[in-house]
Order: structure tokens, then C-alpha cells, then sequence
């Protein structure tokens, strides 16, 4: 694909629209359809549309596969350490309520928080199970 400039530049001007959307997905969804999970799917379709067009090389620069692996657990941990304040407050896990003085505040941030441990963990899931297909393929 060296050779298709039209696809190229085209997809190097979709990947900051794409990468956009995941972000709209992923902050609307307290308000709508939408959230982390759909949110990092979207993300690692940008890093695997890279790849297809920008060879996989080119893909592991950008999200090398090191980093990729370690974001997987620190999603989940994000995800985890998301109800530790309340535990600590003396209320139930994931009790948004401790994170701000208003319980509605509180429940924005809460959700922000585990919504930002998905998308952390799916995207980072999804660009790794990725990674493993077209390595085993290689026969790397």
C-alpha cells in the first residue's frame, strides 16, 4: 500500500476526526448512548486502520506493543481504584457520592472515572489481540 497516496493522506485525515468521536462516545455517555466500551473500540479501530494502511511496524511505533500490554491491567486498576474512596469514607464501593458535595456532581465524577478505566482497558485489549493475530501470521 506504499503506493496509495489517496488512501494515505485520506486515512492521516480521518485518524484526529476518528480519535475525536472515540472521545465524544466516551464523554456523552453519561448523558446518552455511548461510554467507555464503545468508546475503546473505536480507538483501537483508529490504531488498526493505521496499521492496515501504514503497515504494522509503523502501528507498534505509534502504540508500541509494551505499552499496550501494561495498559490493560492500568485500566483495570483505574476501574478498581475508582470505589476505594468510599470504602475509606466508611460507604459502599463505588459510592459516588464521596467525590464531590453535591451527589450529583459526585456521580458525574464516578462515572468518569470507571468509564475512563474501560476505555483504558477495551482499547488496550482490543490493539493487543490484534497485535497477537497479525504476529502469529508472521510466525513471529
Amino acid at each position: 500500500m506504499k503506493n496509495d497516496v489517496i488512501l494515505r493522506v485520506g486515512v492521516k485525515l480521518l485518524l484526529p476526526f476518528i480519535l475525536l468521536f472515540a472521545l465524544y462516545v466516551h464523554y456523552h455517555g453519561d448523558y446518552g448512548p455511548g461510554g467507555g466500551f464503545q468508546a475503546g473500540v473505536i480507538s483501537a479501530g483508529m490504531i488498526i486502520l493505521y496499521a492496515l494502511v501504514f503497515g504494522v511496524e509503523r502501528a507498534k511505533r505509534v502504540a508500541p506493543e509494551w505499552l499496550v500490554e501494561r495498559l490493560v491491567p492500568t485500566g483495570v486498576l483505574i476501574y478498581a481504584s475508582a470505589g476505594l474512596p468510599a470504602m475509606f469514607a466508611g460507604k459502599n464501593y463505588l459510592d459516588y457520592t464521596v467525590y464531590s458535595h453535591d451527589p450529583l456532581h459526585g456521580h458525574e465524577w464516578g462515572v468518569l472515572l470507571v468509564e475512563t478505566g474501560v476505555i483504558v482497558t477495551v482499547a488496550s485489549t482490543m490493539t493487543a489481540i490484534f497485535y497477537a493475530f497479525v504476529d502469529r501470521g508472521r510466525g513471529a
